[in-house]
C-alpha cells in the first residue's frame, strides 16, 4: 500500500508561525499534528498537539538559537521529522493575506509568483512581508518540496464591482488597486465547501456568514459564492474587532493628522492595536474576559459589538435580497452563546427564530440552533482554514 502524502500548512505572522501537518486521506486530508512558535523575537516558545488535542510539546526554544523566522521554522521542521518516522513532505501550503487583483486562485510558488507577491506588500504592509518570508526560507531549506500559496482575498473576487469599488476617481481603482478586497476568504470558502452537506437550501440559496473572533468580518454568499463582505481595502474595515476599530469616518483620520498632529505610525497603532473591544472597554480584547467582568465599559463594548454585527447582517441580507441562513463561525462565533443569542434577537424581524436550548449546547460538530419554524436557519459551523489550505495544496500538486 503506497505511503500517504504529507502536507504541511504554514500560517506566519510578525512574531509567530503556526503549523498544521496533514496526511492525505481517502476523501480529505487528515490532521496529524498542529502547533506554533510564538514570541519569535522576544521569548520564543514552541508548542505542539496531536489531532486529539493531546499536548506533545510545550517548551521555550534554546537560548542559543537565533531569534528569527528562519530559526523558528528549522525548529518546527526538526520536530516534525522526529514525529513522522522519516516520511517526507509532498507539499507545503501557505496562508497569504493579500492576493490583490492578480490572484483569484491558489498558485504554485515560482520565482515569478514571489516577485508578484512582493509587489502586493504596499496593500498589506502589516501582514504580507511575514507571509512571504517563510516561503523564501523553505525554498532554501527544502528546495525539492513544492509550495502553494492560498489567499485570504481570493474567495471574494466573485463580488460584483458595485460591492468592490469605493466612490473614488476610477483611476485609483484601476491603477492603484484601491478597492474592497475582503478577507477571511479561506474561512468563508471552507464554510461554503461544507454547507451543501448541512443544508441544501442554504447552499443553493442566500447565506450570511459571521466570522467572529479577534479579527471579525461577515460575508454574503449567493449559492456559496461571495457577493459582499464587511472588510474592504484592508482588514480594518467593517466590524469592531479585538483591537481594531472597524469602519471609521475617514474624516476622523484627517482630524488625527491635522489637529491632534499624530503621524501615520501613531494612527496605525491606534486603529489596529488600541481600538475595538480593547479600546471601548479599556480592559481587554478577549471576549471571555469581558463576559466575566461587571464593569460598565466592558458591557458597553459587548453591546456595541453585537449591535454592529446585527446591522451588518441586515445590510448583507439586503445585498442578497433576503437570506435563508445565518452561520456563526470562528472563536467568538463558535463559542460565545450570548453573542449568538443577542445578534439573533436583533435580527428577529428578518425571520430569525433562535432555539435557546440548542444555542446553549456545546458541540465541536456543525449544528442548527434555530427553531424548526424559523424562516432563516441558523447554524454554528466550526471553520477550518488549515484544512482548506491543505486541500488546495494537494489539488495544485496534482495539477
Amino acid at each position: 500500500m503506497p505511503e500517504q502524502q504529507l502536507i504541511l500548512v504554514i500560517n506566519a505572522g510578525s512574531s509567530s508561525i503556526k503549523f498544521s501537518l496533514f496526511e492525505q486521506g481517502s476523501t480529505d486530508p487528515t490532521l496529524l499534528y498542529k502547533g506554533q512558535v510564538e514570541g519569535i523575537y522576544t521569548e520564543p516558545h514552541f508548542s505542539a498537539k496531536d489531532a486529539a488535542d493531546t499536548k506533545l510539546a510545550d517548551e521555550a526554544l534554546p537560548a542559543s538559537q537565533p531569534k528569527s523566522h528562519d530559526s523558528a521554522l528549522r525548529h518546527i521542521l526538526a520536530w516534525l521529522r522526529e514525529h513522522t518516522a522519516g516520511r517526507t513532505l509532498a507539499v507545503i501550503g501557505h496562508r497569504v493575506v493579500h492576493g490583490g487583483r492578480r490572484f483569484s486562485h491558489p498558485e504554485r510558488v515560482t520565482p515569478e509568483v514571489i516577485a508578484e507577491l512582493e509587489l502586493l506588500v504596499p496593500l498589506a504592509p502589516l501582514h504580507e512581508p511575514h507571509n512571504i518570508t517563510p516561503i523564501r526560507i523553505l525554498a532554501e531549506l527544502l528546495p525539492e518540496v513544492p509550495q502553494v500559496v492560498c489567499f485570504d482575498t481570493a474567495f471574494h473576487t466573485t463580488q460584483p464591482d458595485v460591492n468592490q469599488l469605493y466612490a473614488l476617481p476610477h483611476q485609483l481603482s484601476e491603477a492603484e488597486g484601491i478597492r474592497r478586497y475582503g478577507f477571511h476568504g479561506l474561512s468563508y470558502e471552507y464554510i461554503a465547501s461544507v454547507l451543501p452537506g448541512i443544508d441544501t437550501r442554504a447552499a443553493e440559496g442566500r447565506t450570511v456568514v459571521a466570522h467572529l473572533g479577534n479579527g471579525s468580518s461577515m460575508a454574503a454568499l449567493d449559492r456559496c459564492r461571495s457577493i459582499a463582505s464587511t472588510m474592504g481595502f484592508t482588514a480594518l474595515e467593517g466590524l469592531p474587532m479585538g483591537t481594531r476599530s472597524g469602519s471609521i469616518d475617514a474624516g476622523v483620520v484627517l482630524h488625527f493628522l491635522n489637529h491632534l498632529k499624530l503621524d501615520a505610525k501613531a494612527i496605525e497603532d491606534l486603529l489596529y492595536k488600541q481600538s475595538g473591544l480593547l479600546g471601548l472597554s479599556g480592559l481587554s480584547s478577549d471576549m471571555r474576559e469581558l463576559r466575566g467582568s461587571d464593569d460598565e465599559h466592558a458591557r458597553f463594548a459587548i453591546d456595541y459589538f453585537v449591535s454592529k454585527i446585527a446591522r451588518e447582517g441586515a445590510s448583507l441580507a439586503t445585498a442578497l435580497q433576503g437570506f435563508d441562513a445565518l452561520v456563526f463561525t470562528a472563536g467568538i462565533g463558535e463559542n460565545d452563546v450570548l453573542t449568538r443569542r443577542d445578534v439573533c434577537r436583533q435580527l428577529r424581524w428578518l425571520g430569525v427564530e433562535l432555539d435557546e436550548a440548542a444555542n446553549a449546547g456545546r458541540s465541536s460538530a456543525p449544528r442548527r440552533v434555530s427553531l424548526p419554524e424559523s424562516r432563516v436557519s441558523v447554524y454554528v459551523i466550526p471553520t477550518n482554514e488549515e484544512l482548506m489550505i491543505a486541500r488546495h495544496a494537494l489539488h495544485c500538486l496534482a495539477h
